[in-house]
Protein backbone atom coordinates (compact mmCIF):
# COMPACT_ATOMS: atom_id res chain seq x y z
CA UNK A 1 0.00 0.00 0.00
CA UNK A 2 1.34 3.58 -1.03
CA UNK A 3 1.51 6.47 1.08
CA UNK A 4 -0.84 8.16 0.05
CA UNK A 5 -3.55 5.06 0.04
CA UNK A 6 -2.42 4.99 3.73
CA UNK A 7 -3.33 8.18 4.34
CA UNK A 8 -6.62 7.93 2.84
CA UNK A 9 -7.16 4.56 4.99
CA UNK A 10 -6.28 6.21 8.38
CA UNK A 11 -8.30 9.50 7.40
CA UNK A 12 -11.17 7.17 6.40
CA UNK A 13 -10.88 5.10 9.77
CA UNK A 14 -11.13 8.37 11.78
CA UNK A 15 -13.89 9.69 10.32
CA UNK A 16 -15.86 6.08 10.94
CA UNK A 17 -14.91 6.23 14.55
CA UNK A 18 -16.60 10.00 14.83
CA UNK A 19 -19.33 9.01 13.00
CA UNK A 20 -22.49 8.29 15.16
CA UNK A 21 -23.70 9.40 18.36
CA UNK A 22 -24.78 6.76 20.71
CA UNK A 23 -27.24 3.85 18.90
CA UNK A 24 -30.84 4.82 19.53
CA UNK A 25 -30.20 8.08 20.88
CA UNK A 26 -32.13 10.34 18.61
CA UNK A 27 -35.34 9.65 16.01
CA UNK A 28 -32.69 9.81 13.09
CA UNK A 29 -29.31 8.87 13.00
CA UNK A 30 -27.04 11.51 12.84
CA UNK A 31 -23.42 10.35 10.62
CA UNK A 32 -20.90 12.74 10.83
CA UNK A 33 -19.57 11.17 7.85
CA UNK A 34 -19.77 12.29 4.14
CA UNK A 35 -19.02 8.40 3.26
CA UNK A 36 -22.13 7.24 4.92
CA UNK A 37 -24.36 8.20 1.57
CA UNK A 38 -27.68 6.51 0.66
CA UNK A 39 -27.73 8.25 -2.99
CA UNK A 40 -27.27 3.97 -4.47
CA UNK A 41 -29.93 2.40 -2.33
CA UNK A 42 -32.49 5.73 -2.82
CA UNK A 43 -31.82 7.55 -5.88
CA UNK A 44 -33.38 10.62 -6.15
CA UNK A 45 -34.97 10.74 -2.36
CA UNK A 46 -34.23 12.62 0.02
CA UNK A 47 -32.10 12.89 3.40
CA UNK A 48 -33.16 11.37 7.08
CA UNK A 49 -35.46 14.16 8.38
CA UNK A 50 -36.24 16.03 5.50
CA UNK A 51 -39.11 17.05 3.01
CA UNK A 52 -41.98 15.70 5.32
CA UNK A 53 -44.43 17.82 4.20
CA UNK A 54 -46.84 17.29 6.96
CA UNK A 55 -44.48 19.19 9.52
CA UNK A 56 -46.12 21.81 11.27
CA UNK A 57 -43.21 24.40 12.62
CA UNK A 58 -43.03 24.83 17.07
CA UNK A 59 -43.25 27.88 18.39
CA UNK A 60 -39.56 27.03 19.88
CA UNK A 61 -38.71 27.04 16.08
CA UNK A 62 -41.00 28.88 13.93
CA UNK A 63 -39.03 29.29 11.05
CA UNK A 64 -38.98 25.38 8.47
CA UNK A 65 -35.23 25.14 7.15
CA UNK A 66 -34.23 24.99 3.85
CA UNK A 67 -30.96 23.11 2.73
CA UNK A 68 -29.46 24.29 -0.12
CA UNK A 69 -27.11 22.05 -2.14
CA UNK A 70 -23.58 22.64 -4.05
CA UNK A 71 -22.53 22.19 -7.12
CA UNK A 72 -22.68 18.60 -8.42
CA UNK A 73 -24.27 17.86 -5.24
CA UNK A 74 -28.12 17.02 -4.60
CA UNK A 75 -31.10 17.17 -1.60
CA UNK A 76 -29.71 13.99 -0.56
CA UNK A 77 -25.90 13.34 -0.55
CA UNK A 78 -24.91 17.05 0.69
CA UNK A 79 -27.70 16.81 3.79
CA UNK A 80 -26.74 12.95 5.50
CA UNK A 81 -25.15 15.23 8.57
CA UNK A 82 -27.65 18.31 8.90
CA UNK A 83 -30.61 17.32 7.57
CA UNK A 84 -31.56 14.20 10.37
CA UNK A 85 -29.49 16.53 12.91
CA UNK A 86 -32.06 19.28 12.53
CA UNK A 87 -35.01 17.42 12.73
CA UNK A 88 -34.06 15.97 16.04
CA UNK A 89 -33.71 19.40 17.15
CA UNK A 90 -36.87 19.85 16.28
CA UNK A 91 -37.33 22.01 13.05
CA UNK A 92 -39.14 21.35 9.81
CA UNK A 93 -36.55 20.45 7.42
CA UNK A 94 -36.96 20.77 3.25
CA UNK A 95 -34.35 20.51 0.98
CA UNK A 96 -34.49 20.63 -3.44
CA UNK A 97 -32.38 19.73 -6.03
CA UNK A 98 -31.82 22.14 -8.25
CA UNK A 99 -29.90 23.54 -11.56
CA UNK A 100 -29.95 19.73 -12.48
CA UNK A 101 -31.46 18.45 -15.46
CA UNK A 102 -34.39 16.75 -14.24
CA UNK A 103 -35.24 15.55 -17.69
CA UNK A 104 -32.27 13.32 -17.96
CA UNK A 105 -31.99 9.63 -16.78
CA UNK A 106 -30.55 8.89 -13.13
CA UNK A 107 -27.79 9.70 -12.32
CA UNK A 108 -27.57 12.62 -14.53
CA UNK A 109 -30.56 14.25 -13.40
CA UNK A 110 -29.62 13.77 -9.64
CA UNK A 111 -26.15 16.50 -10.37
CA UNK A 112 -27.67 19.74 -9.34
CA UNK A 113 -25.87 23.13 -9.44
CA UNK A 114 -25.88 22.87 -13.36
CA UNK A 115 -28.04 25.62 -14.47
CA UNK A 116 -27.24 29.84 -14.40
CA UNK A 117 -27.27 30.91 -11.15
CA UNK A 118 -30.24 33.78 -12.13
CA UNK A 119 -32.74 30.86 -12.74
CA UNK A 120 -31.52 28.53 -9.81
CA UNK A 121 -32.27 31.63 -7.73
CA UNK A 122 -35.88 31.31 -8.90
CA UNK A 123 -36.18 27.63 -8.23
CA UNK A 124 -35.07 27.99 -4.87
CA UNK A 125 -37.50 30.36 -4.34
CA UNK A 126 -40.40 28.77 -5.98
CA UNK A 127 -39.29 25.82 -3.41
CA UNK A 128 -39.38 28.15 -0.71
CA UNK A 129 -42.93 29.66 -1.73
CA UNK A 130 -44.28 25.89 -1.49
CA UNK A 131 -42.45 25.40 2.34
CA UNK A 132 -44.58 28.23 3.42
CA UNK A 133 -47.46 27.09 1.90
CA UNK A 134 -47.29 23.96 3.35
CA UNK A 135 -45.83 25.03 6.81
CA UNK A 136 -48.11 27.77 7.45
CA UNK A 137 -45.15 29.39 8.44
CA UNK A 138 -43.93 32.91 8.11
CA UNK A 139 -40.34 32.93 7.06
CA UNK A 140 -38.24 30.16 6.48
CA UNK A 141 -34.34 30.16 7.47
CA UNK A 142 -31.84 28.76 5.06
CA UNK A 143 -28.41 26.57 5.45
CA UNK A 144 -25.98 26.53 1.96
CA UNK A 145 -23.40 25.19 1.39
CA UNK A 146 -20.76 26.46 -1.74
CA UNK A 147 -22.96 27.43 -4.57
CA UNK A 148 -25.58 26.94 -1.88
CA UNK A 149 -24.34 29.55 0.19
CA UNK A 150 -24.27 32.02 -2.48
CA UNK A 151 -27.30 31.77 -5.11
CA UNK A 152 -30.53 32.12 -2.24
CA UNK A 153 -29.15 35.31 -1.91
CA UNK A 154 -29.94 36.76 -5.28
CA UNK A 155 -33.43 35.38 -4.94
CA UNK A 156 -33.08 37.17 -1.23
CA UNK A 157 -32.28 40.82 -3.24
CA UNK A 158 -33.97 40.19 -6.46
CA UNK A 159 -36.45 37.78 -6.62
CA UNK A 160 -38.51 39.05 -2.81
CA UNK A 161 -36.85 36.77 -0.90
CA UNK A 162 -35.96 39.28 2.14
CA UNK A 163 -39.53 39.43 2.85
CA UNK A 164 -39.46 35.36 3.06
CA UNK A 165 -36.18 34.46 5.08
CA UNK A 166 -34.93 35.21 8.31
CA UNK A 167 -31.17 33.23 9.37
CA UNK A 168 -29.37 33.34 6.35
CA UNK A 169 -26.74 30.60 7.30
CA UNK A 170 -23.73 29.50 4.74
CA UNK A 171 -20.77 27.12 5.09
CA UNK A 172 -18.06 27.30 2.94
CA UNK A 173 -19.56 30.49 1.28
CA UNK A 174 -17.99 32.18 -1.79
CA UNK A 175 -19.39 35.66 -1.77
CA UNK A 176 -16.26 37.21 -3.61
CA UNK A 177 -15.94 34.32 -6.10
CA UNK A 178 -13.35 31.65 -6.21
CA UNK A 179 -10.40 32.51 -7.81
CA UNK A 180 -8.49 29.71 -9.88
CA UNK A 181 -5.63 32.20 -10.37
CA UNK A 182 -4.87 35.94 -11.35
CA UNK A 183 -7.50 38.46 -10.06
CA UNK A 184 -10.19 37.46 -12.25
CA UNK A 185 -9.86 34.14 -11.04
CA UNK A 186 -7.97 32.73 -14.11
CA UNK A 187 -10.76 33.41 -16.80
CA UNK A 188 -8.62 35.42 -19.04
CA UNK A 189 -5.38 32.74 -18.73
CA UNK A 190 -7.67 30.13 -19.64
CA UNK A 191 -10.01 32.37 -22.66
CA UNK A 192 -13.01 31.81 -20.98
CA UNK A 193 -15.72 34.83 -20.57
CA UNK A 194 -15.78 35.85 -17.07
CA UNK A 195 -19.79 34.86 -17.23
CA UNK A 196 -21.53 32.61 -19.64
CA UNK A 197 -20.64 29.63 -19.70
CA UNK A 198 -23.04 28.11 -22.10
CA UNK A 199 -20.60 28.56 -25.03
CA UNK A 200 -17.70 26.91 -23.10
CA UNK A 201 -18.98 24.49 -20.56
CA UNK A 202 -22.66 24.17 -21.56
CA UNK A 203 -23.04 21.00 -18.84
CA UNK A 204 -22.29 23.55 -16.55
CA UNK A 205 -23.83 26.98 -17.09
CA UNK A 206 -23.44 28.11 -13.72
CA UNK A 207 -19.22 27.68 -13.51
CA UNK A 208 -17.90 30.39 -14.94
CA UNK A 209 -20.51 32.38 -12.49
CA UNK A 210 -18.53 32.08 -9.35
CA UNK A 211 -15.01 33.85 -10.34
CA UNK A 212 -14.64 36.40 -8.69
CA UNK A 213 -14.60 38.91 -12.04
CA UNK A 214 -17.97 37.74 -12.87
CA UNK A 215 -21.69 39.96 -13.26
CA UNK A 216 -23.56 37.46 -10.98
CA UNK A 217 -20.90 37.85 -8.27
CA UNK A 218 -20.73 41.96 -9.28
CA UNK A 219 -24.90 41.86 -9.16
CA UNK A 220 -24.54 40.26 -5.71
CA UNK A 221 -22.96 42.99 -4.17
CA UNK A 222 -24.35 45.80 -6.05
CA UNK A 223 -25.79 47.91 -3.47
CA UNK A 224 -24.32 46.26 -0.33
CA UNK A 225 -24.40 42.34 -0.33
CA UNK A 226 -26.41 41.48 2.17
CA UNK A 227 -30.18 42.43 2.55
CA UNK A 228 -31.36 44.33 5.49
CA UNK A 229 -33.51 42.46 7.68
CA UNK A 230 -32.12 39.13 6.99
CA UNK A 231 -29.62 37.94 9.54
CA UNK A 232 -26.34 36.00 8.10
CA UNK A 233 -23.16 33.92 9.52
CA UNK A 234 -20.78 32.91 6.86
CA UNK A 235 -18.66 29.86 8.55
CA UNK A 236 -15.31 28.81 6.91
CA UNK A 237 -12.25 26.40 7.29
CA UNK A 238 -8.69 28.00 6.61
CA UNK A 239 -8.14 24.63 4.56
CA UNK A 240 -11.12 25.27 2.11
CA UNK A 241 -9.48 24.38 -0.77
CA UNK A 242 -12.47 25.35 -3.20
CA UNK A 243 -13.09 28.59 -2.15
CA UNK A 244 -9.54 30.29 -2.68
CA UNK A 245 -9.22 31.93 -1.00
CA UNK A 246 -11.11 31.15 1.87
CA UNK A 247 -11.47 34.75 3.10
CA UNK A 248 -14.11 34.77 0.39
CA UNK A 249 -16.81 34.21 2.61
CA UNK A 250 -15.72 37.23 4.88
CA UNK A 251 -17.68 39.97 4.57
CA UNK A 252 -18.87 42.15 7.76
CA UNK A 253 -21.77 44.20 8.06
CA UNK A 254 -23.99 45.20 11.37
CA UNK A 255 -26.20 42.03 10.44
CA UNK A 256 -23.34 39.34 9.63
CA UNK A 257 -21.65 37.21 11.64
CA UNK A 258 -18.30 35.70 10.27
CA UNK A 259 -16.74 32.66 11.45
CA UNK A 260 -13.55 30.64 10.75
CA UNK A 261 -13.93 27.16 12.83
CA UNK A 262 -10.26 26.70 13.71
CA UNK A 263 -10.36 30.33 15.32
CA UNK A 264 -12.39 27.98 18.47
CA UNK A 265 -10.99 24.51 17.15
CA UNK A 266 -7.69 24.22 16.08
CA UNK A 267 -8.20 20.53 15.54
CA UNK A 268 -10.80 20.68 12.86
CA UNK A 269 -9.60 20.07 10.21
CA UNK A 270 -12.03 20.62 7.92
CA UNK A 271 -11.68 20.87 4.23
CA UNK A 272 -14.58 22.54 1.70
CA UNK A 273 -16.91 19.18 1.83
CA UNK A 274 -16.16 18.02 5.16
CA UNK A 275 -18.20 21.36 6.63
CA UNK A 276 -21.27 19.38 5.62
CA UNK A 277 -20.54 16.93 8.38
CA UNK A 278 -18.62 17.93 10.89
CA UNK A 279 -19.53 18.57 14.53
CA UNK A 280 -17.82 21.90 15.22
CA UNK A 281 -19.75 23.38 12.37
CA UNK A 282 -22.77 22.08 13.33
CA UNK A 283 -22.17 23.39 16.71
CA UNK A 284 -22.24 27.18 14.94
CA UNK A 285 -25.47 26.46 12.70
CA UNK A 286 -27.20 25.53 15.37
CA UNK A 287 -26.42 28.56 17.35
CA UNK A 288 -26.98 30.71 14.39
CA UNK A 289 -30.54 29.61 13.51
CA UNK A 290 -31.16 29.75 17.42
CA UNK A 291 -29.45 32.37 19.01
CA UNK A 292 -31.96 32.91 21.79
CA UNK A 293 -30.73 29.46 23.34
CA UNK A 294 -26.58 29.38 22.98
CA UNK A 295 -24.62 26.28 23.62
CA UNK A 296 -21.12 25.14 23.65
CA UNK A 297 -20.00 24.69 20.18
CA UNK A 298 -17.89 21.35 20.19
CA UNK A 299 -14.19 20.95 19.76
CA UNK A 300 -13.02 18.04 18.30
CA UNK A 301 -11.21 16.37 15.45
CA UNK A 302 -12.65 16.55 12.36
CA UNK A 303 -10.74 15.06 9.20
CA UNK A 304 -10.57 16.18 5.61
CA UNK A 305 -12.66 14.98 3.12
CA UNK A 306 -14.91 12.54 5.68
CA UNK A 307 -16.04 15.09 8.67
CA UNK A 308 -16.11 14.49 12.47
Amino acid sequence: MGWRATVVAAVLAIGSALSTGPAGAEPFPVPYNLFVQDEFTNPGGSAAGSNDWSCRPTPEHPNPVVLVHGTGANRLNMWTTFAPLLANEGYCVFALTFGNYADQPYPVSAIGGMARAEDSAAQIGDFVDEVLAATGAARVDILGISQGSVVPNYFVKYLGGAAKVDKYVSLGPAWNGSALTGPDGGATILGLGTDDARGVLPFCQACLQFLPASQFIAKLHAGGLYAPGVTYTNIMTRYDELILPYTSGYVEAPNATNIVVQDGCPSDFSDHLALAASRVAAGHVLNALDPAHPRPVPCVFVAPFVGG
